[in-house]
């Protein structure tokens, strides 16, 4: 398990690169777009377009270290990882608005046959450097995530790899257009707006998914249940399900164990189960699992159905059947096992009984109940002193 000072260390990591990123997306989105009006380059335009992009998936990035370490209050019983979802949604949205007016401007001008000016040596130049500093960045970020293994910081490494793509892109039409290719910094410029399009939906998919509460793939469910089957005294794992919040995972499980024994041993069990679930998957935020006596996977759920009585209707029942019987004195407490749709009792005796008292006690009391519908077997239990 990783340590508090552990965790603070990582997050302190994850916001030192992500602040690196968020300093160097800036400055390239403005000098790109600065420099492309000038020398009349919708491509660098387009290509600082995307740099901002980034500038606002890191902001993201921070703002999901920050509220992730928030816990739950009384309007928000499961934290207020939705509302990054949300506004990711919001984002995503913008993105692609922006890319397809981007798009259909840069793909106008290449059917009008604009002219294009040569953009310069400084331009390329600029191209050149966004391009060698998005590929340092990319590796900086990629060896921090692994190092506090975050999944959301990895992500974030791989956006600034698709930046030195279409920054490659861009400057290749430059080069062509100083080279009296105009038309390429068209062409260039519709594809950047494509990988921003890109960027949107992947986003909108994403944040979509969540809000819909779309399972983790089968796999790791597959993976999450083998690991609880694992747990000493666990028979059985049904009903597992997964859904995701934020760059987090939710899980809500059915523990099958042992009919007949103790509570507090059966909710430890559950407690071990989401011990190893958690340390097996440190994404999960909240593992939330119900005990099982036996294995009603597919039944549905039990709230539909009629249920059983409860302790004080069985105790009215058996104090009127056997109070008359000569062992009810004796009679020190009974234990009961809702099984099977039906009820069993282990009756635990104070005070000494003789083998053969104890060998009839059984059937006496059984046939005392046998028009019960909901009762079945008796077990006697002596407590010796």
């Amino acid at each position: 398990m990783i340590s508090t000072d552990d965790q603070a260390l990582h997050s302190r990591d994850a916001k030192r690169a992500t602040y690196i990123a968020v300093w160097l997306d800036g400055l390239l989105g403005c000098a790109k777009v600065v420099v492309g009006a000038l020398v009349g380059s919708a491509a660098l335009v387009a290509d600082g377009i995307h740099s901002f992009s980034d500038l606002v998936t890191d902001g993201f990035v921070l703002a999901a270290t920050h509220y992730g370490r928030q816990g739950p209050d009384h309007d928000h019983h499961y934290g207020h990882g939705r509302i990054e979802t949300l506004a990711t949604l919001l984002l995503g949205s913008v993105l692609i608005f922006v890319a397809g007016a981007i798009a259909w401007s840069s793909l106008q001008r290449l059917l009008a046959g604009t002219e294009i000016a040569a953009p310069g040596i400084w331009a390329m130049l600029l191209a050149l450097a966004a391009l060698l500093a998005k590929e340092w960045l990319f590796h900086y970020t990629m060896r921090v995530a692994k190092r506090v293994k975050s999944k959301l910081l990895e992500a974030n490494a791989w956006h600034s790899r698709s930046d030195v793509l279409s920054t490659a892109v861009v400057l290749l039409a430059l080069i062509g257009a100083q080279f009296g290719f105009g038309w390429l910094d068209a062409v260039a410029a519709v594809i950047v707006g494509l990988l921003v399009g890109k960027v949107g939906w992947d986003l909108l998919w994403e944040s979509a998914r969540e809000l819909v509460d779309t399972a983790l793939p089968a796999d790791a469910q597959q993976q999450m249940h083998q690991v609880a089957l694992e747990v000493p005294g666990v028979e059985g794992v049904h009903d597992l399900r997964t859904r995701q919040s934020a760059g987090h995972a939710i899980v809500d499980l059915h523990v099958v164990v042992g009919p007949r024994i103790s509570v507090s041993e059966a909710h430890e069990i559950g407690n071990e189960v989401s011990r190893r679930l958690r340390l097996a998957y440190p994404a999960l935020s909240d593992v939330t699992f119900h005990i099982d006596p036996e294995d009603d996977a597919g039944e549905g759920d039990p709230s539909r159905f009629p249920g059983l009585p409860l302790r004080p209707e069985v105790d009215r029942v058996l104090q009127q059947r056997w109070s008359s019987h000569p062992c009810w004195p004796l009679i020190e407490h009974y234990r009961l096992h809702y099984l099977e749709g039906r009820i069993s009792v282990d009756v635990f005796m104070d005070g000494q009984l003789s083998y053969s008292e104890l060998a009839a006690l059984p059937r006496q009391l059984s046939e005392l109940i046998h028009d019960v519908p909901w009762l079945a077997e008796v077990e006697i239990k002596q407590n010796v002193r």
